[in-house]
């Protein structure tokens, strides 16, 4: 959740309701997140100071939102986070050696 949350704001600074929706969007609707599952991530990212927040208006509706948005520290960490990854996935796709 970590990593699907520090790749999309690093397209660009999104509110919660977006986020969800990118989540579902990029997962084809296989990852469904509730409200209650992403916020304690991003106040988590929050507090590590992998992201910030601040307020906003919506540009269609002009309803104030709460925006966040990658830090450095962030985009450091989805780096890292990706290379364990693509680590973790090329041992996968290794065949199992028979001893």
């Amino acid at each position: 959740m970590t990593i699907a949350s520090l790749s999309i704001l690093s397209d660009s600074d999104s509110y919660g309701y977006d986020i969800i929706q990118a989540v579902r969007d990029r997962s084809a609707g296989e990852l469904n997140w509730a409200d209650g599952m992403l916020y304690p991530i991003l106040h988590r990212l929050e507090k590590k100071g992998l992201i910030e927040s601040y307020w906003g208006q919506a540009p269609d509706t002009g309803r104030r939102r709460k925006y966040y948005r990658l830090k450095k520290l962030g985009a450091t960490e989805l780096k890292t986070q990706r290379d364990l990854w693509q680590r973790l996935n090329t041992m996968i796709q290794q065949p199992i050696l028979q001893s």
